[in-house]
């Protein structure tokens, strides 16, 4: 989940990534406003990691919904899921969860 807030209304972009080969992360969800609150909203409770990253937000809120990303967002892309994966680990192993 992408997510940026300033004093302009809210926009959210939400991404998934099912592993399989020769696949790329998928826009799932797309919104400003009261939109993307409901989007963030259902984020939070599904325990989603959102990421704020307002350049990144700019390209992806471009996506249509249903469409995977560009190729040219993969490597910037892969590194905040790369982060979110060892972030979440680290967590799981200091709670004892792994």
């Amino acid at each position: 989940m992408i997510r940026e807030k300033s004093h302009k209304k809210d926009q959210a972009v939400a991404l998934n990534y099912d592993h399989r080969p020769g696949s790329a992360p998928r826009v799932v969800a797309s919104g400003r406003g009261e939109l993307a609150e409901k989007i963030l909203l259902a984020a939070r409770r599904a325990g989603v990691d959102i990421v704020e990253d307002a350049d990144l937000l700019e390209v992806l809120g471009k996506v249509p919904v249903g469409q995977e990303i560009p190729p040219q967002l993969f490597q910037v892309v892969a590194e905040i899921l790369s982060f979110v994966y060892q972030a979440n680990n680290s967590y799981a192993a200091r709670s004892g969860q792994l």
